[in-house]
């Protein structure tokens, strides 16, 4: 390997939505940063199953205004 043209490569600790934490090693920031997660394995729809639908005024919004006349049942 050709030297100084690699990352540097470190510990960090990442801290999951539930509080738990674990350390990894990773080009993300400095040695010794924390990373805080928003989304991961225990919180998102792809490995829970439960889904949130979240739409204020977007497609969904304008599907059910579009249709709501026709007496079609959106919800």
């Amino acid at each position: 390997m050709k030297k100084g043209i690699h990352p540097d490569y470190h510990e960090v600790t990442v801290i999951m939505t539930d509080g738990t934490s674990f350390t990894t090693r990773t080009t993300w920031g400095k040695a010794g940063d924390t990373m805080r997660l928003d989304v991961d394995p225990k919180s998102h729809p792809a490995w829970t199953g439960v889904r949130q639908l979240l739409d204020s005024g977007g497609q969904l919004a304008r599907f059910k205004n579009r249709y709501e006349k026709f007496g079609v049942r959106t919800s």
